[in-house]
């Protein structure tokens, strides 16, 4: 009876339009009322998710994504992208996706790349008569590989949702691979649609371009390097790494770039501060959420429930992989992370998944949710860039789909596309 009260209210309150952190602390707080818990209780379990040593990390990956966003970095790499991918058929939708796959290396934000790339790509690509539903669809989608392509913050959620001893610096070679996969199938599927839809092709503007391009982005492109490799290494810790991107960011942003003043500074640190306020309070309220799931036993349930319906391994992940895609268009991502790990992360242990494989998988099936509607977060961003509804990106935006679906399946159903690269380097 508490767990329907609990999921229930949760679901109201969503459906009547209560933003996803209040709607779950309300229901934590009913239900622990109903419980005849103290309510401080509650308090105490939303301060314990939030008092993470490793949660530091976020504002600082926040804050070194705006940076790099306002000191124009998008732009350079969106220069590079065009002079190596810009030459096949409906070039410039390779270049959206390549651009995102390099900015979402530096910045691990998937707003912030749909952001940043379908404002300084879109109106090119409109010049060039490219449809409105493309560049939204390219921008979209091609935003998920920054969930995957390292450094994450992301992971860094999951990290501390599960539970167990899990390596950062394995979390973030992990996605590595994945992450370039999905982005080589989103290629595809922009190349095919282009050839659909007899967009031109680009031409080669010649190897000096290349190398200036290529000059232009390297020291943005090295904020991502200097994260992983200082963390795979050991040289600091991924919270330590999130403080040397900003510092790294400011020094490119203000002594090579010349491009940050002072006002856009002050707006990186206002938005951050913002979007920073706004994370801790969904983990802190989808911590408690997920603490009242397990003391009512909510992974047994649904693990009864799953296995009732067949004891195949094969068919139970992709039961999981379902289950999460249709929470992960209802709810934002980090709450979502915070609440459904404890739940399907033991299910999945019991199928043989390793926990690094599994938060790949769940951070991929997740960013698809952040683009599908009703609550599809970067799809709202990328529609709301490109002036296009909801509706109307939809209807096309299938092949896509499809190509982030090829990606989840071979995470899910391929130990080695994720746990390869950690077992490389120990």
């Amino acid at each position: 009876m508490e767990l329907i009260i609990l999921l229930g209210t949760l679901l109201v309150l969503m459906a009547i339009g209560v933003p996803v952190a209040i709607a779950l602390g309300a229901s934590s707080l009913l239900t622990l009322f109903v419980l005849d818990i103290p309510l401080v209780v509650g308090f105490q379990r939303m301060a314990a998710s939030m008092n993470i040593f490793a949660l530091m990390a976020i504002p600082f990956f926040v804050f070194a994504g705006d940076l790099m966003h306002r000191a124009g970095i998008a732009e350079r790499l969106i220069r590079l992208a065009e002079a190596t991918l810009g030459r096949s058929r409906g070039g410039l939708g390779q270049v959206g996706v390549g651009s995102s796959m390099m900015f979402g290396a530096v910045s691990g934000s998937a707003i912030a790349s749909a952001s940043a790339i379908g404002s300084a790509l879109g109106p090119i690509m409109l010049e060039k008569n490219y449809d409105r539903d493309y560049i939204v669809n390219v921008t979209a989608t091609s935003a998920v590989t920054g969930l995957l392509i390292p450094p994450s913050h992301n992971m860094i959620i999951y990290a501390a949702a599960a539970g167990v001893s899990i390596s950062l610096a394995d979390l973030f070679l992990a996605g590595l691979l994945p992450g370039i996969l999905t982005g080589v199938l989103l290629m595809i599927a922009s190349y095919c649609v282009a050839r659909s839809r007899n967009y031109p092709a680009g031409n080669f503007p010649g190897w000096s371009a290349l190398l200036v391009s290529a000059l232009g982005a390297v020291p943005g492109l090295i904020a991502a390097l200097i994260i992983v490799v200082g963390v795979i290494s050991g040289v600091f810790t991924p919270t330590e790494s999130a403080g040397v991107a900003v510092v790294y960011t400011l020094i490119v942003a203000l002594l090579i770039y010349r491009s940050l003043s002072w006002p856009q500074f002050l707006s990186a640190v206002t938005s951050s501060v913002k979007t920073t306020s706004m994370v801790m309070f969904i983990i802190g309220a989808a911590g408690a959420f997920g603490w009242l799931l397990a003391l009512l036993e909510a992974p047994l349930h649904l693990a009864s429930l799953l296995q009732g319906i067949t004891e195949n391994p094969l068919i139970l992940l992709l039961l999981i992989n379902v289950v999460l895609l249709i929470l992960g268009t209802f709810m934002d991502m980090a709450p979502l992370i915070i609440i459904s790990t404890p739940i399907f992360l033991p299910l999945a242990s019991q199928l043989g998944m390793d926990p690094i494989q599994f938060g790949v998988m769940l951070i991929l099936n997740l960013g698809i949710g952040l683009v599908t509607p009703p609550i599809g977060a970067v799809l709202f961003v990328a529609c709301a860039i490109g002036k296009l509804s909801v509706e109307e990106t939809v209807k096309t935006i299938w092949p896509f789909y499809c190509a982030l679906l090829v990606a989840l399946l071979s995470v899910a159903y391929l130990p080695s596309l994720t746990l390869w690269l950690p077992s490389l380097f120990g």
